[in-house]
């Protein structure tokens, strides 16, 4: 028999629903047994439409998502927003409590759903930004900020970083060096995370387009794209990001628009690209780097540690990034073939890593 496992998700774009995959089912693999903590919407469709009945789904809402088009409006919208931030992390909390009280859950895991866990059992974080960046402040501001998450984090019995440890790695600053002692043995590195396995298959995709993000800049990151088309030549595949257009194919301009690519199939789609358009997400950016590949990073307006992921392997060379609304995508894709591609990351040993860890 194995454990009861409670795992968050949590719901900011497909991310995190996407690297949290792999290790649930390294979890159920094991024998374990796990209930999945997820907001309604495209993360918990994705994980249903993978996991099926394999696991049971608890529908609750986590922090509110106060995009907007424009970024200045979203920071203000976000610190608006924090008396309900932080009172959904209590709201997170009691419910962790709720659940290991009723249902004798043996641990809890949650893939930075900050108030998900418990005093009773062992309760384990996974997260990459133990730094934050925070637009148009000071960095004794952005130390106030990393030390009040510390404090939020402090019930974690462990946070697990999907990084390596040497200084640097793949998340830079954002995963290394913090400022402020988080305790001893608390803060692990188990390695980049990555659902997405090589195949024995020939590169014949020239660019492979993933649109996603939060609403509206997902769909204004698909009209750029779909408006660039009849420029450019060779193989060019596209997915839309839309889990409610599954199965919708059409040519436009002599390239493979789909609204919706599963995971095996965008998998699939990766390892066929020599070159991909896609955001500058953390899970991203691990999924790329288990494939060695070149890119050109579009971050998501408003989304800092987006920004400063694409900045930090642009000016190392790695990939072509450039601020949505200066795109010019036949123009970009060139510079992102000059580029060297993000190096290649050995990711086979981060699920091992993270079974150790939790035990």
């Amino acid at each position: 028999m194995g454990r009861k496992i409670l795992y968050g998700v949590y719901h900011w774009g497909l991310g995190h629903a996407t690297r949290s995959l792999g290790l649930i089912r390294a979890l159920l693999d094991r024998g374990d047994a796990v209930t999945v903590v997820v907001a309604p919407g495209p993360g918990m469709r994705l994980l249903q439409s993978e996991l099926g009945d394999a696991c049971e789904f608890y529908p609750f809402r986590d922090t509110p998502a106060p995009f907007s088009r424009y970024p200045a409006v979203f920071y203000l919208r976000m610190t608006a927003a924090m008396p309900w931030v932080l009172a959904g992390y209590r709201r997170e909390h009691r419910l962790a409590e709720k659940l290991v009280a009723e249902r004798h859950f043996d641990c809890v895991v949650s893939d930075s759903r900050l108030g998900l866990w418990s005093r009773t059992v062992p309760s384990y974080c996974i997260f990459h930004s133990i730094h934050q960046r925070v637009p148009f402040f000071s960095r004794f501001t952005e130390n106030v900020v990393e030390w009040g998450q510390r404090d939020l984090l402090k019930g974690f019995s462990k946070i697990l970083i999907p990084d390596v440890a040497e200084r640097g790695g793949l998340s830079g600053w954002l995963g290394h060096d913090p400022a402020f002692d988080w305790g001893a043995g608390r803060l692990a590195y188990i390695g980049p995370l990555s659902s997405v396995p090589r195949m024995d298959v020939a590169q014949d995709i020239d660019v492979f387009f993933s649109v996603s993000g939060i609403e509206p800049q997902r769909g204004l990151l698909e009209r750029l794209v779909l408006d660039a088309l009849p420029k450019l030549s060779g193989n060019i595949v596209v997915t839309l990001g839309r889990p409610h257009d599954a199965g919708e194919r059409r040519e436009i301009a002599g390239a493979t628009v789909h609204g919706y690519l599963d995971r095996n199939h965008q998998a699939e789609m990766l390892n066929r690209a020599k070159l991909v358009m896609t955001r500058s997400g953390y899970t991203t950016l691990m999924e790329l780097a288990g494939l060695g590949r070149k890119a050109l990073f579009v971050a998501t307006p408003g989304q800092s540690e987006q920004e400063y992921l694409a900045a930090h392997h642009r000016e190392r060379g790695h990939v072509w990034s450039v601020e949505q609304k200066h795109l010019d995508i036949p123009r970009d894709l060139e510079r992102a073939r000059a580029a060297t591609g993000i190096p290649r990351m050995d990711v086979s040993a981060s699920t091992r890593n993270f079974l150790a860890a939790i035990g």
